[in-house]
Parts: structure tokens; sequence; C-alpha cells
């Protein structure tokens, strides 16, 4: 079994970024600078933008972080994305989900121009990546499918079950999956209503777990040899913790791992793959404006 290490997979896709970048600005070339608005004090969300400022640093880029309470309307959240919409100084930018119930998130992605929308989330670019026109893609499948490369995972032909249906990993990862351009596999997508599932994931020799539920994936469920991908990240209650919680992935790592002839960690695995996708859908803004 071998570890799929993504935080030393996107260290080393950070470096790369920063010397690009540093070659850009020697010939004369603008910074990237990527906007990300904050509503509310979501802490998970706080962890989450402060890790993309913390992520633009190492790749050179210029970041702003625009913070506003809870209680920010609808039509002032979509005010200020108009601002960053019209500011040619900002190349991409981000709108921190999820939102306050009060607002409607999709009215929000929809209103971020596309050339702009680095999160890959507007119809636009979703539509765009389905019949594999130039697009931004959603960080996380991006991410996924760039590791699978970069540890030179065969795809080609390979039966590759994804585990649940999400418009951010689910939907975006099958069409990835399955165009030429991309895993060129065969796909099956599981979700809470398939009826066989753990059928499907035992033939399977790539299984993408994004389902949102602990542990969800058990060693009877993995072929041998079958390379697992874990998308997810729930917080566990663990009183052995400083913190008083662990992240749990989809997967039952400790049973399944021995199986496996690759997989991801969580943490390590797949989140620092989505924030390094994220610098490199900002760079590819950034010379394209």
């Amino acid at each position: 079994m071998t570890l799929i290490d993504g935080k030393a997979t996107a260290a080393t896709i950070k470096a790369e970024i920063k010397q690009e970048v540093e070659r850009i600005v020697a010939a004369g070339g603008k910074r990237p600078h990527l906007a990300a608005i904050l509503v509310g004090h979501d802490g998970g969300s706080e962890t989450y933008v402060n890790n993309k400022v913390r992520a633009c640093e190492e790749c050179g880029f210029r970041s702003t972080l625009l913070r506003f309470e809870d209680d920010l309307s609808e039509a002032a959240l979509l005010a200020e994305v108009d601002k960053l919409n019209a500011n040619e100084d900002i190349d991409g930018f981000i709108v921190q989900l999820p939102l306050p119930r009060h607002i409607d998130e999709q009215k929000v992605i929809e209103a971020i121009d596309p050339k702009k929308d680095v999160d890959g989330f507007h119809p636009i670019n979703v539509g765009r990546m389905a019949i594999g026109l130039p697009a931004f893609i959603s960080a996380t499948p991006k991410g996924i499918l760039e590791l699978l490369r970069r540890y030179q995972v065969k795809t080609s032909g390979k039966k590759c079950v994804i585990l649940g249906r999400s418009n951010i990993v689910g939907k975006p990862m099958a069409q990835l999956m399955l165009q030429k351009s991309g895993g060129d596999a065969t796909v099956v997508v599981c979700h809470s209503h398939s009826p066989q599932l753990a059928e499907e994931c035992r033939s399977a020799d790539i299984i993408i777990a994004a389902i949102g539920q602990p542990a969800f994936v058990k060693a009877d469920m993995v072929k041998p040899g079958a390379v697992v991908i874990d998308v997810g990240t729930t917080r566990v209650p663990d009183a052995s913790r400083a913190r008083g919680f662990r992240l749990q992935g989809d997967v039952d790592f400790e049973t399944v791992a021995p199986k496996c002839s690759l997989i991801t960690p969580v943490p390590g695995g797949v989140g620092p793959m989505t924030i390094c996708m994220l610098m490199q859908n900002t760079l590819e803004a950034a010379k394209r404006l």
C-alpha cells in the first residue's frame, strides 16, 4: 500500500506556481491577485479562508479578504460581487460557502463573472467543463485528477466508482473521469439511493468517496489493489484530542488501507490539493486577463 501524500504534492505544485509567477513579474507582468468574501464567523470557513490567504503568500500572489457580518443582506453581498467583477486589479475571487440561510447561494454564484470564477462553480464554467471546453474546474475534482496523474495511476479503461453526486465534487468528478482528456475511465456514480452500492464498489479499480458519511467505505467494499481517494472531512468527537474532535474521512482507513494499492489519508490527502488547485485557477485567470 502506498500513501498518496497530498500535502507534499501540493507543496511541490505551489513551488512550481511561485516560480512561474516570479518569471511573469520579472518580465514586467502583473502579480496574480485573488480576493475572497467571507460572510459570518463559521469556524470551518474561517479556517479555509485563512489557509487560502496563506497559500497566496506561498505562491507569490496578492490577496484581499473582505469580511462581513452574518446579517449582511443578499443585495449588499451581490453589490460586493459586482464591485469585484468590475475591479480590473482582481484576477479571480471566491465567495466562501456556506452562506447565511437568508442568502440564495446559487444567485450569488451566478452573479460572479465566469472569467473570475476560480472556484469553478458558475453554470457557464460547469457547462464548458462538461463538454470538454477550457474552463475553470472545481478545485477538489481538479486536485484529485492531478493526484492520480502525479502518482501515475492508470485510469484509461478502468472502472471508477464515485460515491456522491454533489455539484461541487461528485458530478464534476464523474465528468472529468469520463472524458478522454481526463480520466478516460468507465464511470459509475453511486449515492444514498443506489441499491447495489457495495457491489459496485467491490468491482471498482478506483473509488472516489465523497458521500459525507464518516467511515462509510469498509474493507469488504474494496477489492484488493484498488485505488481509494477519500474526499470526506467530518469532525468526529474525540476526547483524546486537544480540540475535542478529529477529522474522519468517508473511508474506514485502518481496515481499508491494507487492501489498497494507493490511498489518500484524512487529513493530508485531498484537502491540501483543493487549495492548491484554487491557486492554479487564479494563475490561469491572471494569464487570461
